[in-house]
């Protein structure tokens, strides 16, 4: 067994029946890690912690204990707080500074036997989409070192991908944990918000913000989920006869062809499986979402950062972050936020009666189409070179990037919606995800019918970097 390519259910299975040790599989990851270290996937990582770790798993093992996660390194995006390594948030007022307590679903990995493998590269504060942090360096995706792997969880990606570590923790406001799983050839899930505990997490948003898996397969990102709620019931075996899914047509045009090609491949195999599919027109979701993202998240990051950066004691206040930040799309709107910027009260208000309507729009679309989840592209388009942070290229036009990558992943997250997005095929060599949205609070149900998907869908080869 390739220990760098296995899933975390196979490790742990491996390390319980003592056919594998913690220690021997640590040690092969630690040796990728340093090989490959220019794809800049982590910000902070220290092998002999652990190699402490992995010696205290093993003996755990010998000892006879069983539990979920026991000698499986997770690594942690930078912004979830984990006693023993820094945790900056991506940005240089936070830069090297060690919390002085576990963010809850860090405790939680802990408890399950996890080991804390390291803290991943993101765009900085995550306020962005390509993972290119002028603080800490851009994170390079396994696929093509030259493109993005996404944001802004990208170093999360990375070292799955590039086979560092079999899973890691991103954090996803509007498409964080997806997008650079889609762009990566992962999978990754975005669960109903307030599932997973935010306390030690750097915010965003309270209302738009979630923890998340990126793995290597459903069945792992289920295990994580199971460990970051409680909720440890077994997945359905879902027979893909009869189910059916929606087709939300803003989400499938525009998209580069190549995506499109892959997208109706995959509508075909899952139609051959037995899968129905309903067109839904959904003509006001873009408007409505629009309505609910930047005003709730600009207004409740002052409001939710501030607060964390009390409660954590991590040593600065809200304006000696801001001072510190250093990538200039970020820097340039954090500034905005101490002034004239700033989004009014009354704004805010009306944005939260907007995200009422979105979920209702979401809630009416399932009740009424009988529909068990929308079935889209994760992103428009595939990744983008590195250095496209202001506009990418989209069908032969310059257009927005950030927008353009998250124009799927947002409403969801706006919803507080679950989500899912599994490997779909490539596109000129680089990964295409298929993204299934959910009724708020199915996310066992919605990632048993992702698992029964997962297994119609042609298993992508490893990335280039991780062969």
């Amino acid at each position: 067994m390739n220990l760098t390519q296995a899933g975390v259910v196979e490790l742990r299975r491996q390390i319980q029946e003592r056919s594998v040790t913690s220690a021997a599989l640590v040690e092969a990851l630690i040796e990728r890690t340093q090989a490959q270290a220019a794809l800049n996937g982590y910000v902070a990582f220290d092998a002999d912690a652990l190699r402490a770790q992995a010696r205290a798993a093993d003996a755990r093992v010998a000892a006879g204990e069983d539990l979920p996660l026991l000698g499986v390194p997770i690594a942690l995006k930078d912004n979830i707080d984990s006693v023993g390594l820094p945790s900056s948030a991506g940005t240089g007022a936070l830069k090297g500074k060690v919390p002085g307590e576990d963010a809850e679903v860090v405790r939680r990995l802990r408890a399950a036997g996890a080991l804390i493998a390291g803290k991943a590269n993101m765009h900085e504060l995550a306020f962005g989409i390509t993972n290119n942090n002028a603080v800490t360096g851009a994170a390079h995706n396994p696929w093509d070192a030259t493109r993005i792997p996404g944001g802004s969880s990208g170093g999360s990606g990375v070292v799955v991908a590039a086979g560092w570590v079999p899973a890691a923790l991103g954090t996803d406001t509007g498409g964080s944990v997806r997008v650079p799983a889609a762009l990566c050839g992962l999978v990754g899930l975005r669960p109903t918000v307030g599932r997973v505990s935010g306390r030690g997490i750097a915010p965003i948003s309270t209302t738009r913000d979630t923890a998340g898996p990126i793995a290597r397969s459903v069945v792992d990102c289920a295990l994580l989920d199971g460990v970051l709620t409680g909720d440890n019931k077994p997945l359905a075996v879902v027979s893909l006869k009869g189910v059916r899914l929606g087709l939300p047509k803003p989400y499938w045009d525009p998209i580069e062809p190549g995506v499109r090609e892959v997208m109706n491949a995959a509508v075909d195999r899952l139609r051959a499986a037995g899968a129905e599919f309903v067109e839904l027109p959904m003509p006001r979701l873009f408007e409505l979402a629009g309505g609910v993202g930047f005003p709730v998240a600009l207004f409740e990051f002052v409001r939710d950062m501030t607060d964390y950066l009390r409660y954590a004691n991590r040593g600065i206040d809200f304006k000696q972050l801001v001072a510190g930040t250093g990538s200039p799309d970020v820097s340039g709107l954090a500034q905005s936020l101490l002034g004239a910027g700033a989004v009014p009260e009354a704004v805010y208000q009306e944005a939260l009666k907007t995200r009422v309507q979105l979920q209702a729009l979401y809630a009416e679309t399932f009740s009424s189409t009988g529909v068990q989840a929308l079935l889209f592209p994760t992103t428009p388009l595939t990744a983008a070179p590195i250095g496209q942070d202001e506009t990418v290229l989209f069908n032969g036009q310059q257009s927005p990037t950030f927008t353009t990558f998250i124009r799927n992943t947002d409403p969801g997250s706006n919803a507080g919606i679950p989500g899912v997005t599994v490997p779909a095929g490539l596109s000129g060599g680089l990964p295409v995800g298929l993204a299934l949205d959910g009724p708020a609070g199915s996310d066992r149900a919605l990632l048993a019918l992702a698992a029964a998907i997962e297994a119609v869908l042609p298993p992508l080869s490893s990335a280039p970097w991780q062969r």
